[in-house]
């Protein structure tokens, strides 16, 4: 949990992203292999895939943020890709992939922090959402949209890994980060060579 405090606006910001991004984080904590790649609920969703869509999005995110970022180009290829973001391949680890998402995720709190929240920008098309031209935006917009997506994915993640052993993210977050028991909170102990164990 993000605690209350008087923090000014990017420091919050960013404090709510991270917050989600522990959450994903937190998800894949004593998984296998095989568990990281479990759809066990009626999409195709798992935790590994969700946190390589999220290590996509982080990477574009920075991008966008220092002024890097390419237009994107609207065809089969951009598809595919965005698709294949939600799944791991057979030569794709959930360990390899959880470096790459905590490599993505600091560079993305760093370039938010430095951001200037009025500068304006220029929005990528979503095809998603049925808009398929770039858009005028301020970085405040495209700030708080990330904390959107990134919500969005980490309650996702929690219901699968809910739906793998019963465990809840916010228990898993809690025994990452060494919080002792409690009359609400038993810390999880992971089995040995699992993920983060």
């Amino acid at each position: 949990m993000y605690a209350p405090a008087r923090h000014d606006e990017l420091t919050g910001l960013a404090n709510y992203a991270d917050q989600q991004l522990g959450a994903l984080r937190a998800a894949i904590y004593g998984l296998t292999e095989q568990q990281a790649r479990q759809t066990p609920c009626r999409s195709a969703l798992s935790i590994g895939g969700l946190l390589k869509h999220i290590t996509r999005g982080l990477r574009g995110a920075v991008a966008q943020l220092d002024g890097t970022a390419e237009p994107m180009v609207l065809d089969e290829a951009t598809y595919a890709e965005f698709m294949g973001s939600f799944a791991l391949t057979a030569d794709e680890t959930a360990v390899e992939i959880v470096a790459k998402f905590d490599a993505a995720r600091t560079a993305f709190l760093e370039a938010m922090e430095t951001a200037d929240p009025d500068a304006d920008s220029m929005a990528q098309p979503a095809p998603w959402a049925g808009i398929y031209d770039s858009r005028p935006m301020k970085n405040r917009y495209f700030m708080v949209h990330q904390i959107e997506e990134f919500a969005r994915h980490a309650g996702h993640a929690d219901i699968i890994r809910e739906e793998i052993d019963g465990m809840t993210v916010p228990a898993l977050e809690m025994s990452l980060a060494g919080a002792p028991a409690n009359d609400f909170f038993a810390p999880y102990t992971p089995e040995p060579g699992t993920i983060l164990a």
